[in-house]
């Protein structure tokens, strides 16, 4: 989907713990900004919502100012301004809906509000020839989700986690190894070469559901590592971190894969798309890539740095809203769910 043609939209993107913002033509990436607050939550071991607020107001315009600066374009360029409005961290997302309010107010620029997991949807449609109808896994830090998508604006939920997301539960996992904060690329690196010696528990949840759940799978590590009481064992284990960091990459990689093939037999659709951070995973995306190859289905998955939280992706489905006129009243709230 090109669309360098288009005035330049500048958009925002403050949901959890990145500060970010993007200038995009369309699908044409100016400028993508990405400002991580990993070192200030790594010591709590996940997101400090207080924290990131606190850091966002204090990093958000020079990322504004250096977006709008990398894509050599002035405010008086903008065709709109856009923000993630739903869903974050309430007061995460008010930080960054209040700066593009009040730029738009200032500028006369319509404000177009934008929902964080579409325009992790879109980013698969931005960078590569993915095109709808396709089925979507959004698997993130706080989402694990399936979509059948019939448009760019147009997604129907299939399936949800009802309990921990898949990120969720590699952070935690990662904690328990004593492993690096955050826990995706912390216990991925643990299991490159590793041998998934350890059976752990695959919660499918029915023959039928389209739903996750990966509480239990984290709670099966726990038991593992602590005893049955998870009190601690008497006697060490013989069997290294990297197993066990492997084994559970590996029951959470059958688990997204499985369900992505459930929700491709429901609707009938043979096409996915995979995005959120966990879409990162090599693991994952190579077990996508042999399944897909084996079921003979297409597969689109962006890369790195559109799979992670971005403004970018928030800026192209901005330019698709603001075509349809979808403009958002400068009272718009913030919704945190």
């Amino acid at each position: 989907m090109s669309d360098s043609s288009d005035a330049p939209i500048l958009a925002i993107e403050t949901s959890c713990d990145e500060t970010a913002a993007a200038v995009c033509c369309g699908s044409h990436i100016l400028s993508n900004i990405v400002l991580s607050q990993i070192p200030l939550h790594k010591p709590f071991w996940g997101t400090v919502p207080e924290v990131a607020a606190r850091a966002h107001l204090r990093w958000l315009l020079p990322v504004v100012e250096r977006a709008l600066k990398e894509a050599n374009v002035s405010i008086s360029d903008l065709a709109a301004v856009a923000a993630t409005q739903k869903p974050g961290l309430i007061g995460a997302l008010l930080v960054g809906l209040t700066a593009a309010k009040t730029l738009a107010l200032c500028t006369k620029k319509p404000l177009v509000a934008v929902d964080h997991l579409l325009a992790h949807i879109y980013a698969a449609f931005m960078a590569t020839n993915a095109s709808p109808p396709c089925v979507a896994l959004l698997v993130s830090g706080g989402h694990t989700c399936l979509y059948r998508v019939e448009s760019v604006l147009d997604a129907v939920l299939l399936g949800k986690t009802i309990d921990d997301a898949a990120g969720e539960a590699f952070d935690k996992v990662a904690r328990m190894l004593n492993l690096s904060y955050p826990g995706g690329p912390a216990i991925e690196k643990a299991a490159k070469g590793k041998r998934p010696a350890i059976r752990f528990p695959r919660s499918l949840l029915g023959e039928n559901s389209l739903d996750f759940s990966f509480s239990g799978l984290k709670t099966a590590v726990l038991y593992y590592l602590k005893g049955q009481d998870g009190r601690g064992r008497s006697e060490p284990l013989d069997v290294d971190v990297g197993e066990i960091a492997a084994s559970f990459q590996e029951a959470v990689v059958d688990v997204l894969v499985e369900k992505s093939l459930r929700a491709l037999r429901a609707t009938g659709i043979r096409r996915l798309i995979v995005v959120g951070g966990v879409a990162a995973n090599s693991r994952l995306r190579q077990a996508l890539a042999s399944t897909a190859a084996e079921r003979r289905f297409e597969l689109f998955i962006p890369p790195h740095n559109l799979c992670t939280d971005n403004a970018a992706m928030v800026a192209g489905l901005a330019h698709h809203l603001l075509k349809a006129g979808r403009i958002a009243p400068l009272s718009i709230d913030a919704q945190p769910n």
